[in-house]
């Protein structure tokens, strides 16, 4: 299978820090990939570089077949027109109710009718359990359903690839497992390829194809998940036991 997004031998400088090192990921078409890894790795900069939003001082990003850093902004712009995005804080207006803040790609980015619109934003709202909510604004919102309303936004447009960052941040358990269910209904209703920048380690090994471990400013291996908990690499293998230690103790001891 042809990877969808390339990221090759890509390094970045950020004023005196080496943030990324040579960093190679690949990204399949209707699969998920997790990256993993301690704060301050430069995980969520892997989002920014693919989403053309930093440049690398050097290596390649590749998507669906284009060198993102060497065409034109117009065919920037048309290849960002497949990206959802969910972001840490969903990045909702606070002066717009639900509906508004759902309905604003589509009323930027298409000419479709009013009509067509409130459809689509209902529909999507639906999706995410949140359908009584469109008149009430952010203020007005749980966490779980601010996370919820920026992950319908994301979606408004159909993408076809998705980016989440850090998406259960300041969530309880219980709001997270909820967050994680209506992820894998989307996803599984729309089948957009996905990108997730996240800490929670291991609840977040369910919803991946492939786990990438971000450490020391390289992507150390992208691997399924039994593969990458099972990973004979000495990192991989530190940050496994030191995020499950007792996991894997108990299912040796159950063994």
């Amino acid at each position: 299978m042809e990877p969808i997004i390339q990221m090759i031998n890509v390094f970045k400088t950020f004023g005196k820090q080496q943030v990324l090192k040579g960093v190679n990921l690949s990204l399949y078409e209707g699969k998920t990939t997790v990256i993993v890894g301690e704060s301050g790795q430069g995980k969520s900069s892997i989002l920014k570089h693919i989403l053309g939003l930093v440049k690398p001082d050097k290596g390649k990003i590749i998507v669906y077949g284009k060198d993102i850093n060497k065409i034109s902004s117009k065919e920037l712009k048309d290849i960002r027109a497949n990206f959802g995005v969910l972001f840490q804080n969903s990045a909702l207006f606070d002066s717009m109710t639900v509906f508004d803040n759902v309905a604003l790609p589509l009323r930027e980015r298409t000419n479709k009718s009013e009509e067509e619109i409130k459809e689509i934003v209902n529909e999507k709202l639906e999706m995410m359990d949140i359908h009584d909510s469109n008149d009430k604004y952010p203020a007005q919102l749980s966490g779980g359903m601010r996370k919820r309303v920026g992950l319908a936004r994301a979606l408004v447009l159909n993408p076809k690839i998705v980016f989440f960052d850090e998406p259960t941040t300041g969530l309880d358990v219980a709001l997270s497992n909820e967050m994680y269910r209506v992820f894998f209904r989307t996803q599984t209703a729309l089948k957009y390829t996905a990108l997730i920048v996240s800490h929670d380690v291991p609840k977040i090994f369910k919803l991946a194809d492939y786990v990438a471990l971000m450490h020391n400013g390289i992507i150390q291996d992208s691997l399924p998940p039994e593969d990458f908990q099972t990973s004979e690499n000495p990192v991989i293998r530190a940050f496994v036991e030191k995020t499950m230690g007792r996991i894997y103790e108990s299912e040796k001891v159950e063994g």
